[in-house]
Parts: structure tokens; sequence; C-alpha cells
């Protein structure tokens, strides 16, 4: 089951043909920054925007309104989740989809399993389960050279050219993504090519930002 759902997730996705779109975004009263009202993009055909949640009563859904779950496994995370992985905040995680994902060169992963993501997910994210990326994985290969990375005459893998990929899964206490992390470290991913949005859909969702039903059909 997990090639296909490999496939779907990595190439239907259309995640490779991604463009800016210059068009000016209207006025908004709650604006992500001072300067940005919101942030406009086409991909796959489709134009999305990030923006913030114009009701300025509304609040966060009760599914992540928990303050407490069971530790372990739901632990407070590091701030930085392995050494040389960088760590996003919102603003840095809209800045890798305009200059990373837009021009080929990034993609953002959700990291949850597919029932988590189906809830909603960030807008241009892309659905890899951390799971998938796990050694025992048989598609794990696959999965890398999706990614960027290139098979040698010897059976290892050349990670010199790989995508930079940022991760999250559902907030600061979720092990998925820093899991998922973990699994590339260890396969030869570069640690610099990795970023790691430690709020996840928590602070996304606290914060008033887009969040998007991917479409799984077909």
């Amino acid at each position: 089951m997990l090639k296909p759902f490999l496939v779907r997730s990595l190439f239907g996705a259309g995640i490779f043909v991604i463009f800016s779109l210059g068009s000016p975004v209207a006025a908004q009263d709650v604006g992500i920054t001072e300067a940005l009202p919101a942030v406009e993009m086409v991909i796959s055909g489709k134009t999305i925007t990030i923006a913030r949640n114009q009701d300025q009563d509304a609040r966060i859904d009760d599914e992540f309104s928990k303050t407490s779950r069971a530790c372990p496994p739901f632990c407070i995370h590091p701030m930085q989740v392995a050494p040389g992985v960088v760590t996003l905040g919102e603003l840095e995680v809209i800045d890798f989809l305009r200059d990373q994902v837009v021009s080929g060169k990034g993609v953002l992963i959700d990291s949850r399993l597919p029932e988590w993501n189906a809830k909603g997910t960030i807008p241009g994210a892309v659905n890899v389960p951390f799971a998938t990326l796990a050694p025992e994985n048989p598609y794990r290969v696959e999965i890398l050279k999706a990614l960027g990375a290139k098979p040698l005459a010897d059976g290892t893998l050349d990670f010199s050219a790989v995508m930079s990929v940022a991760m999250f899964c559902n907030g600061p206490w979720c092990d998925q993504s820093p899991r998922a992390i973990r699994y590339l470290t260890e396969a030869g991913f570069p640690p610099e090519k990795l970023f790691y949005y430690r709020g996840g859909m928590q602070d996304w969702l606290l914060l008033g930002l887009t969040v998007v039903k991917p479409n799984i059909e077909g």
C-alpha cells in the first residue's frame, strides 16, 4: 500500500509545477505582518492564499486546544530537533514556500498520518507520513529518489543534489516530524537541507493562518 500512496503524494500533488502569482491581495484587517496582508501562489494550477482569519473573535478548534497529553509519547521537543537542522517559525514557512517550493528546489512535508492530513493542512504541503521514511519501509528508496537522491553503482545513494525539505506535524509535542527528520539524517540526507517547523498545526491554527483540506480522490 505504501508505493501507490508515495506516487499520489509526491507526484500526484504536482509539487514540481508551482509558480508565483504577482497579483495584489485585497486589504486585510488582520494581516500576517504589518507589510504583508496575505500571500497568493498558484500550486498545481490552483490559486492558494495564505492569510489570517479575519474574524477577531475566532478561537482555536477544540482538537488543538489541549494543554496536556501523556508524556511519553507526547513530550515537548527541543527547539533544535537535530544538529544542523534549522527550526522555522510561521514567517519562515511562508518564505520557504515562496522561495524553495515555488522554484522547485524544496518541498514542505506534512509528516502526519493521512487521517490527520485529511482534516486540514498548510497550503502547498505534501503528505508523506513519517513511517514511510523509516528504514524498514521497502519503498523508502523511492521516496529518497523523489527528493533528489541519486542511486550509485554500489547500491548507495548520492544526496549531494537533494531538495530542501521542511517538515511539520501537530505541534511542539508531536514526535512525527522529529522522527522523520532523524530517519532522513540517518539515511544520509544532509541536515543543512532539512528544516523543522516545530509549531506545526497547533501554532499555525493558533495564529489563524489558512488551512486547506487536500483532495485525496483518485
